[in-house]
């Protein structure tokens, strides 16, 4: 699961930054169709392709840098419930956040670009690596206890 994990960062951080050239050297480096339901230039230069005027191609970045840290083998040997949290709370604001990309795509923008499709997979699969790895909902407590079983 640890391997998994930081190859679904990485991927996801390659993915982000391919996007994130193509914001700021041109949107014509996508290789991706340009017209129709799957236009990536379209979605890449729309309104919702910015957050407070930041690149969400530069979030993209960023999250799974921060994901990656979070995702190394010394993180997850952690004891710190901090750790745990910081994990999990990621991949479900990660989620959450492709979401509301998702239905920008679809109904904001009125089209999908496959990249970033890419990057909505992968930011969902490492969601349940993250919560399979480290034992689901119920492996912390409410009093922020780690209630895994240790071998």
């Amino acid at each position: 699961m640890i391997a998994a994990s930081i190859v679904l960062c990485l991927g996801g951080l390659g993915v982000s930054g391919y996007l994130t050239a193509a914001h700021y050297l041109s949107s014509s480096i996508l290789v991706c169709s340009t017209s129709g339901a799957i236009d990536c230039e379209k979605v890449t230069s729309s309104a919702a392709s910015k957050l407070a005027g930041v690149p969400v191609a530069d979030l993209g970045v960023a999250f799974f840098l921060l994901m990656l840290v979070l995702c190394l083998p010394a993180a997850w040997r952690s004891e710190r419930p901090a750790v745990r949290w910081l994990r999990t709370a990621g991949a479900v604001g990660g989620v959450g956040f492709c979401v509301y990309l998702i239905y920008s795509e679809l109904f904001r923008v009125r089209a999908i670009c496959i990249w970033c499709t890419v990057v909505h997979v992968v930011t969902f699969l490492l969601f349940l690596v993250v919560l399979a790895a480290s034992g689901g909902w119920d492996a912390i407590g409410q009093d922020g206890q780690d209630h895994r079983l240790r071998a």
